[in-house]
């Protein structure tokens, strides 16, 4: 067996893996969702063509603060293949966020997306990890006009650094990239991770861990 034919296997192996790793190449015009319908696939089934109207491209919505009065001081009105179902297999997507002052959207990780942010209004700290070994740390204050990309699956965050609302509006290249909250999944999951285990992960007492899940 020749060195070039190994490396053109491997080359095809690694072509083959990266092609799964994001939301699949559309092969028709459009691929409306059927949110109705009884077969589900690796995404929604196709609606019958002779039944999509201009309504199933179409959203209203983003021109509406969302509502901040929580914990976390923002909100994340999401337009995705769920809310607009002339997205489904186009292979994007895209959310409006709203912050109240010093208001965070909380570390958090999109496993099948690169998310790229603008700024709308305000001015927001944000960044994302790498992941390990290095666990490097990138981060920038962003004013309105502003743009930042953080790379699918990394770690990322938003915090408002102004006394006044922010907004921001976000692209992500999946119909459905998917949010994986640190804080909540960690510490909500259903049913709990073990808060012994917990307590070793993160070097605490196990009191600590306990009070931390009582607020999830």
């Amino acid at each position: 067996m020749s060195n070039l034919f190994v490396f053109s296997s491997l080359l095809a192996l690694c072509f083959c893996y990266v092609s799964f790793a994001f939301d699949p190449q559309p092969l028709q015009d459009f691929c409306v969702a059927d949110a109705g319908g009884a077969v589900r696939v690796n995404g929604v089934v196709c609606k019958d063509p002779k039944k999509v109207t201009a309504e199933d491209f179409f959203f209203s919505g983003l021109q509406k603060p969302g509502n901040t009065s929580n914990p976390s001081g923002s909100r994340v009105t999401p337009v995705f293949a769920a809310q607009l179902s002339g997205l489904n297999t186009l292979g994007i997507s895209m959310a409006r966020l709203d912050y109240a002052p010093w208001g965070i959207n909380p570390p958090h990780t999109h496993p099948r997306a690169t998310e790229i942010l603008t700024v709308l209004e305000g001015s927001l700290h944000v960044g994302f990890v790498t992941s390990a070994p290095e666990n490097r740390l990138f981060t920038k204050v962003l004013q309105k006009g502003d743009v930042f990309v953080f790379p699918a699956g990394l770690i990322h965050f938003q915090r408002n650094v102004g006394y006044t609302n922010a907004v921001a509006i976000a692209g992500l290249n999946s119909q459905n990239p998917g949010v994986i909250s640190v804080a909540a999944n960690v510490f909500g999951s259903n049913p709990p991770i073990s808060s012994d285990v917990l307590a070793k992960a993160f070097q605490v007492d196990r009191n600590i861990v306990e009070t931390i899940q009582s607020k999830f």
